[in-house]
Parts: structure tokens; sequence; C-alpha cells
């Protein structure tokens, strides 16, 4: 699992500050992800009720081969960044209004930063 960390200097004191996925746990992540698995396969090239997931990190929206997406997720031009992907998975219908996916969202910020953290060891 990779961690990345921000550093700012302000006012001569150094703060660390994490993004969202930067504690996130990938063994914790794959438990989290089984939510998931019911439309999602981590298997490149197969697709279930939704797209694969495996290198979705870093990909860009609605390009997953052949997957049918809504107009609304071809249009949305994200790249799945992890902050992206944090967004995303908080509410995805109101990321991106129109989108096929009926998943209400992981409300729990720490699940969010695990899943993440699994969805950058599917290169």
């Amino acid at each position: 699992m990779s961690k990345r960390v921000f550093v700012t200097v302000m006012l001569g004191t150094l703060v660390a500050a994490g993004s969202a996925y930067a504690a996130g746990d990938a063994a914790a992540g794959k438990e989290v992800f089984k939510k998931c698995a019911l439309c999602h396969t981590t298997e490149a090239g197969k697709n279930k009720i939704g797209p694969s997931l495996a290198g979705v990190v870093g990909r860009e929206s609605g390009t997953a081969p052949n997957f049918n997406y809504s107009e609304a997720m071809k249009n949305s031009h994200k790249k799945w960044t992890p902050e992206e992907l944090d967004t995303y998975l908080t509410d995805p219908r109101k990321e991106v209004p129109g989108t096929k996916m009926i998943f209400p969202g992981l409300k729990d910020e720490k699940d969010r930063q695990n899943v993440i953290a699994y969805l950058e060891t599917l290169k």
C-alpha cells in the first residue's frame, strides 16, 4: 500500500497533512469491498452489473473496456484519483447525477479510506 503525505511549512511550523486515503488499510478495504463485489469485480476485463474495478485508480471515468456506461458517467470526465474516489464514494448519485450506480455510498470516512487503499493495490 502506498501512503502519500503532503507537508506544508506554515509560520516556521512543520505541519503534516494527509489526504483522506493516506491512513487507509488495504486489508480492511478488501473486507469493505465485499459491499461493492455484488456489482463489481476486481478481475481485469470482467464486468458484472458494474464495470471491473481492476486498475480503476488513475483511470478516466466511463472507460473500462466492454462496459455499457450511462451517458452521465461517460460525460462526467472524472479521473479516478484517490481524492476523486473519496468524493464519489461518499454519494455517487450526487457526484454523477444520472449514473446507473444505485449504491448509496460509503458514509464512513475510514471505510472509504480503506477501500481506496485496497483499490490502489489492483494495478
